[in-house]
């Protein structure tokens, strides 16, 4: 009886346990469920239009317009490179642009513009062909074939495109033009505008220059031949609706203010045809480029592209599920490069240039007729700015002269005697005192070799040898150096440990070495190393062996005028965001003074040695009077070589290269200059001292208006 009363008791409870619990869970239930409908709610009314633009956004699509490259801008904040608008015609296909599309808008567009068919390759007719055949195409493969993917299939149909459909193809004009622009359409991704056709910017008013298309690079055969005309935009422009994918758009190219001037040295952009550099493309793809987006090819522009180059205005396309676009509007405007500032004075150098250009011509006048270029290079020789870097070449043949600026730096010469003062401070490192003497008579070597000046001098110190340009005297340095004892008739043991020391100390000033200057392509001259030596060592001590560039010659001489430093030259001072109204904008990077060495030579060394370079330009010095009264110390040579220029019927024939190289003023120097002129007919040709004193007359009275 006890166990089942305890049963009826427990019975009752369990149910109401049970009840509370399904009562409970079904609470739970609804709350959750009222709080999924609440979420609903707040999802679709409050944020609705946000996952829509959400859901958008995930297929939205970017596309990338040029902006400007950055300017250019002289030491005295002058426009040297500036931007110009040039329109063109893009394409721009979508996720949803078939191959039957592409070739509808190239058979619409190429009844309004004509275009430039050379460039058209045998893959791009073939690819053409089989995108205009898609009945034929098919036909190209055999059944056992039909297993192949895609890409093979297709391989194997390029292949077989009949020859006769393509010489047929090649002899159509009409289809030619419709397959280029095909060709273009097809040149990139979706989304990624291709240019179709651009304008010459030298048919655009104003633009005196073709910079954009230097002929420096190795895509020079993809220099357009057909231009965009302002017809042909306002005909494309009037159609855009039955050319879909289709857009005018402006980019941008070259403009120079001061017309050729150091027209080489700035550089080349390359054109839209021509796109990134063949040799550094996946560098730039690497780097967000789009394949033709137009980069700095040559020189300035191709050294300082990372800063020069423009932030491309954004375009974000909005496509449906479908692939449809829905709308389209510009994110991001887009704004030019990074300004330089640069080292040049725009109009010393146009100046200096217009000087060459006279004298070469008077020179030729005179006689000279394998004298063909001409040099000058103006550096502060307390920091290295580079105030004017002019060359200018005749063209033999048509007689018109060329800029060739950067023949400063790539080409190189016997300098002669303009290198004594490196062979005077090289005999103090060796050991030689100040105002050694030595006798200034011929020398004779065994082997019939006799060395001499141009006249005996006597017994004549550093100085006089100097000022008078004597040979002998260097001769008896470079033998000190060797530690060879002359001999009359007797041998010269100079060997090349002998010929390696003497270049040691000549690399010093910065002969025989490249200079560092922020510019590619440099040279650092040309050194041979014979078997035998011997007499060869005298020759590099009055520069008549080895070869330099007129940029290493100047460097040379800054490092005496400022006291035993070689200083790196250089071109861009400072780096800075885009100014207004061509003004410099803020500064973000500024490029400073690099000392490269010190010369081992001790101050009163480098006073001994200025000291003989001002007596060059004083009475009895070899430039006596050329600088009337302005105050220049420097050294004058001639070098007996022979002609090596663009006429191979004169090769062989003797010449002379006439050079100085000198400061200003003489005490506490402002500028250092080297005046290179080579291949000249007449070693007593005034050329070199004309452009010398007229270069520096130039800038100091240009100093005083500054």
């Amino acid at each position: 009886m006890t166990e089942i009363g305890r049963e009826s008791k427990t019975k009752p409870k369990n149910k109401r346990n049970r009840a509370w619990r399904m009562n409970l869970y079904f609470l739970v239930v609804f709350v959750l469920f009222a709080a999924l409908i609440f979420k609903l709610g707040v999802v679709q009314i409050v944020e609705g239009e946000k996952h829509v633009e959400d859901a958008q956004k995930a297929n939205a699509k970017t596309a990338y317009y040029p902006a400007p490259r950055g300017k250019m801008y002289d030491k005295q904040k002058r426009v040297a490179v500036d931007n110009q608008a040039v329109p063109e015609i893009v394409y721009v296909s979508t996720s949803k642009t078939t191959t039957e599309d592409k070739l509808k808008t190239a058979k619409n567009l190429s009844s309004y513009i004509s275009i430039d068919t050379e460039f058209l390759k045998d893959r791009d007719l073939r690819d053409f062909w089989l995108a205009s055949h898609p009945k034929k195409a098919p036909k190209l493969l055999k059944k056992s074939e039909d297993d192949l993917n895609v890409a093979e299939a297709y391989k194997r149909q390029v292949k077989r495109v009949p020859e006769e459909e393509l010489k047929a193809l090649k002899k159509n004009k009409k289809e030619l033009e419709i397959a280029a622009i095909f060709t273009r359409f097809s040149s990139g991704n979706s989304y990624e505008p291709q240019v179709v056709k651009s304008m010459d910017p030298n048919k655009i008013s104003g633009n005196g220059s073709e910079g954009s298309l230097l002929d420096e690079s190795k895509n020079t055969s993809l220099k357009p031949k057909s231009d965009l005309t302002y017809e042909e935009v306002s005909l494309v422009s009037e159609h855009l609706e039955e050319l879909p994918g289709i857009d005018v758009v402006d980019d941008w190219t070259r403009k120079y203010p001061f017309d050729k001037t150091l027209y080489s040295v700035f550089g080349g952009v390359t054109t839209p045809e021509q796109g990134l550099l063949s040799d550094r493309k996946d560098y730039y793809l690497t780097r967000g480029y789009s394949r033709n987006d137009r980069v700095g090819k040559s020189y300035l522009e191709y050294q300082y592209e990372d800063y020069l180059n423009s932030h491309k205005a954004k375009v974000e396309y909005v496509e449906n599920s479908k692939g449809e676009v829905t709308s389209q509007k510009t994110i991001d405007k887009g704004s030019r490069g990074y300004d330089l500032q640069l080292s040049f004075d725009m109009e010393l150098q146009a100046k200096v240039e217009k000087i060459i250009e006279e004298e070469l011509r008077n020179s030729r006048a005179r006689g000279n007729y394998m004298v063909d270029r001409a040099f000058v290079v103006m550096m502060d020789p307390n920091n290295g700015d580079i105030l004017t870097m002019a060359g200018k070449r005749i063209d033999l043949e048509t007689n018109k002269l060329q800029d060739y600026a950067i023949g400063a730096f790539t080409t190189q010469y016997e300098m002669g005697s303009s290198v004594k003062g490196a062979t005077v401070l090289s005999g103090y490192q060796a050991g030689l005192p100040h105002y050694q003497t030595f006798v200034d008579r011929t020398l004779y070597f065994k082997g019939k070799l006799k060395k001499s000046s141009y006249t005996n001098m006597g017994s004549i110190t550093e100085l006089t040898a100097l000022q008078r340009s004597s040979n002998v005297y260097m001769f008896n340095v470079a033998m000190h150096i060797a530690g060879v004892t002359y001999k009359p008739y007797g041998a010269l043991p100079a060997d090349q440990e002998d010929l390696r020391k003497m270049r040691n100390y000549y690399s010093q000033f910065g002969l025989g070495v490249k200079t560092g200057i922020d510019l590619p392509q440099e040279s650092a001259g040309m050194q041979t190393t014979p078997d035998a030596v011997g007499g060869l060592i005298l020759d590099l001590a009055i520069g008549q062996y080895d070869t330099y560039t007129p940029l290493q010659l100047v460097q040379y001489m800054s490092s005496i005028a400022n006291g035993g430093y070689r200083i790196q030259p250089r071109i861009v001072t400072s780096v800075h965001k885009p100014g207004r109204d061509d003004k410099l904008g803020t500064m973000i990077e500024e490029r400073q003074p690099k000392i490269l060495n010190k010369i081992n030579n001790s101050a009163s060394d480098i006073e001994q040695v200025k000291a003989g370079l001002k007596k060059v330009t004083s009475t009895g010095g070899t430039a006596a009077g050329v600088f009337g009264t302005n105050d220049v110390s420097g050294k004058t040579g001639t070098a007996q070589t022979f002609y090596y220029g663009t006429n191979k019927n004169w090769w062989g024939l003797e010449t002379y290269n006439l050079t100085f190289a000198g400061y200003y003023p003489s005490t506490n120097p402002q500028v250092a200059f080297s005046v290179v002129v080579p291949s000249v007919r007449d070693d007593h040709d005034e050329i070199t001292k004309k452009i010398e004193g007229r270069a520096i007359d130039a800038y100091v009275k240009l100093q005083k208006s500054y």
